[in-house]
């Protein structure tokens, strides 16, 4: 560790990835490079939490030159981008899974449907109707059995008429107690395993790293980041953070198109 380590009171810089490491055309600026590895001098490992699963978040730590953990899929999968390999990953049971659908359906009518399945390189299976968010890489299908036949890291759902915030909120109600519902951005409600957090993930990558909770500060801007922040000692939240994330944060910085992740580290390391 760096002479100047103590200035910087973090020993780990945890960060979303969509609307908060990234800017909205997917790149991650100079300026925010140059502040996460002047912490990474100061002693601060940066590790990537994001509900991307492995295949959708490769290819921004292959462009950041990222070799250490990352926590993807919600938290259902610890990789070690330096090594290539899975270290830890939940999958859904599908059998609580169908139940929870079945369940939201007879509440909402039909869903839209998308599943990631599991794996380093599992596909996204996208069904009629379906938007993915950001134009990422997807497998169309038609047959919904074609859905349970591998197993699944979460099920995306989407909804004809209903907002996220309201396709998230009749979810839980109707199928809180099957799987856990998320919601990380617009378009992005996603059925969990139940209990399955970014916090799940990200403590075990922790543990890993040797680094507590207490000496970790969080970065996020979506509902799905709430349970990150009430693991870290303390969660800081982008100017477009969704509100339900900007009532938990300790602050608020700037957003992500303005550098919001480098505006709190620079001042952090002084």
């Amino acid at each position: 560790m760096s002479t100047d380590s103590s200035s910087f009171p973090y020993r780990l810089v945890a960060t979303d990835l969509d609307g908060t490491l990234l800017r909205d055309d997917h790149s991650v600026s100079r300026r925010t490079r140059d502040a996460l590895t002047a912490a990474a001098a100061a002693g601060a490992a940066h590790i990537v939490v994001t509900g991307r699963a492995v295949p959708w978040t490769r290819p921004i730590l292959d462009d950041l030159g990222y070799r250490g953990l990352a926590v993807c899929g919600q938290g259902a999968q610890v990789y070690d981008a330096g090594a290539g390999r899975l270290l830890t990953s939940v999958t859904l049971d599908r059998q609580l899974a169908g139940v929870a659908l079945a369940k939201i359906e007879a509440e909402v009518g039909p869903l839209h449907l998308a599943a990631s399945r599991d794996g380093l390189d599992g596909e996204v299976l996208v069904g009629p109707g379906y938007e993915v968010v950001g134009g990422l890489p997807a497998t169309p299908f038609t047959d919904a059995s074609d859905l349970w036949t591998a197993p699944l890291n979460k099920l995306y759902i989407q909804h004809p008429t209903l907002t996220s915030d309201e396709l998230a909120e009749a979810a839980t109600r109707t199928a809180g107690g099957f799987v856990t519902v998320t919601m990380a951005g617009e378009g992005i409600v996603e059925l969990l395993p139940l209990g399955l957090s970014k916090a799940t993930g990200l403590s075990l990558a922790a543990r890993r790293l040797g680094v507590k909770a207490a000496e970790t500060i969080a970065f996020g801007d979506m509902p799905n980041d709430i349970p990150m922040f009430a693991w870290a000692a303390h969660g800081v939240a982008m100017a477009n953070a969704h509100r339900e994330l900007r009532a938990v944060a300790d602050e608020v910085t700037s957003s992500n198109e303005e550098d919001g992740i480098a505006v709190v580290l620079e001042r952090l390391l002084g």
